[in-house]
């Protein structure tokens, strides 16, 4: 079998106030907004990963134990973290550093939901 993907990929993310939502992740991660339906209580966002999208849909109890993280690679964490917290978000502790290979910093959306950043030490 061989399935013929686009190339796309949206990640869907619950939120109890999906406004909110949309002003966090614009004003805090720098997405844009692609589309919202009111009637279905959806909408995408564009992150700044080439067609790679984050789908907020309303939930009164966000789901938010396990599951995949999206985690995003970024030039320097030292200073995206700091631009982030300046935002006042949320971190879980402190950068990790796997010597010669990566960095790693988890944080919260303001629901709970947990991202990463990484910074690839490889190079």
């Amino acid at each position: 079998m061989s399935i013929d993907y686009d190339g796309g990929l949206t990640i869907a993310i619950s939120v109890k106030d999906r406004k909110k939502s949309i002003v966090w992740y614009t004003e805090v991660l720098g997405f844009e907004l692609l589309y919202e339906v009111d009637e279905i209580g959806w909408c995408e966002l564009k992150s700044p990963v080439d067609r790679v999208n984050i789908g907020l849909g309303d939930s009164q109890e966000p789901k938010i134990a396990g599951g995949a993280v999206p985690t995003f690679g970024v030039k320097d964490i030292d200073v995206a973290r700091a631009e982030l917290e300046s935002k006042n978000v949320r971190f879980d502790g402190d950068t990790r550093v796997i010597p010669d290979m990566v960095k790693l910093a988890t944080f919260f959306d303001p629901d709970g939901n947990p991202f990463m950043l990484y910074q690839d030490l490889s190079k």
